[in-house]
């Protein structure tokens, strides 16, 4: 089947910037190999102009699913008329697809890639002792699967001290068997280091945590996927720990994105 006609499902990737992302990559070479004539197109808008972005990308009647990531997760979740429980109790959305009626459905599979990646490459969660960077979007659904898994303790940290307490508040409440709680990026004493964050896309960017306290038997984990290695698994390397890099959690969601989206359905009007 010949791919990009004009009858073709158009689906986007949101981000900013979005140079980074792997998911148009990831999801048109799917297309390509299923014969579907679908495309994905990746977007970007400055945060400023979102609202006029998102008004934009709904009157656009053949755009059929979005795939969203840094900084519009929480955005796009609150201009959705409803999602799946993942979604909801984080209000952020990673991947959103039109309903009938031309409203938005939000649904997150941050935190499901995440824990499917980490369980596929050995590494335990149940009754570790977690530190966590970052609070927002992909972070709270990481921290609610990481407590879901059974990890012991989770320290949340972020920038921004409330949001992070307001996460640990929740995250408890859903599941009181896991301690969570607010603290310094200091990965002492823990078992698996987290960064969830934006920090390592840029050559330029700090350091998410004080990569002093590492030490070999500690399992150091970031959610980047662009560059593959990011400074903080170099270092994390360096010193002995086993690493685990970003990309796997994203192919971790590609399969359950692309149900998610139906990207196979048969019943398309051609009339």
């Amino acid at each position: 089947m010949m791919r990009g006609t004009g009858k073709a499902d158009v689906f986007v990737m949101l981000a900013h910037p979005v140079g980074h992302a792997k998911s148009p990559g990831i999801f048109n070479q799917i297309f390509e190999e299923k014969g579907l004539d679908s495309l994905m197109v990746p977007l970007s808008c400055r945060p400023e102009d979102f609202d006029i972005f998102w008004e934009g990308l709904t009157a656009a009647e053949n755009v059929r699913g979005v795939i969203v990531s840094v900084p519009y997760k929480a955005a796009v979740f609150e201009k959705c008329a409803g999602g799946h429980d993942r979604a909801v109790r984080v209000r952020s959305a990673n991947s959103v697809r039109r309903n009938p009626d031309g409203s938005w459905y939000a649904d997150n599979f941050d935190g499901v890639g995440f824990i499917d990646a980490l369980k596929a490459a050995g590494h335990q969660v149940a009754g570790k002792r977690v530190v966590q960077v970052g609070a927002g979007g992909a972070g709270a659904s990481l921290a609610y699967c990481l407590a879901e898994a059974g990890a012991a303790e989770i320290r949340l940290s972020d920038v921004d001290e409330s949001r992070a307490e307001t996460l640990a508040e929740l995250v408890a409440k859903a599941f009181p068997t896991c301690r969570v709680v607010v603290g310094a990026a200091d990965p002492t004493g823990m078992d698996l280091v987290v960064n969830a964050t934006p920090m390592g896309l840029k050559p330029t960017d700090p350091l998410p945590l004080d990569i002093s306290a590492l030490t070999p038997d500690m399992t150091v984990v970031d959610i980047i996927m662009e560059p593959a290695e990011t400074p903080l698994l170099q270092a994390a390397r360096r010193i002995g720990c086993k690493i685990q890099p970003g990309r796997p959690m994203m192919d971790y969601q590609v399969e359950a994105m692309a149900e998610f989206f139906d990207i196979d359905r048969k019943d398309r009007n051609d009339g």
